[in-house]
């Protein structure tokens, strides 16, 4: 009888041992995709900014032109002498 209580702790365990590695492969893998997220993020923020200065500067540029044309429209309005022929 000894022997058969033996067997089934030792089926425990194998069980156990089974399950714990099981556990460990799922950790392993949620940690690596955590990780490849995590990473995935840090590059998409990088290039976000990137970008985004880019078309700051580029609005800036249009901002100035748009101003630029402002004032000539107001002059052009306030002399309409500087078209006539």
């Amino acid at each position: 009888m000894a022997r058969a209580g033996g067997i089934t702790n030792a089926v425990n365990v194998g069980i156990a041992v089974q399950a714990d590695w099981g556990n460990r492969e799922f950790i392993s893998h949620v940690s690596l995709n955590v990780r490849r997220l995590f990473e995935f993020l840090l590059q998409f923020e990088a290039t976000t900014k990137s970008k985004l200065a880019s078309l700051n500067e580029k609005l800036d540029t249009l901002e100035r032109r748009l101003e630029l044309l402002e004032v000539q429209v107001g002059t052009a309005s306030a002399n309409p002498s500087l078209f006539s022929m």
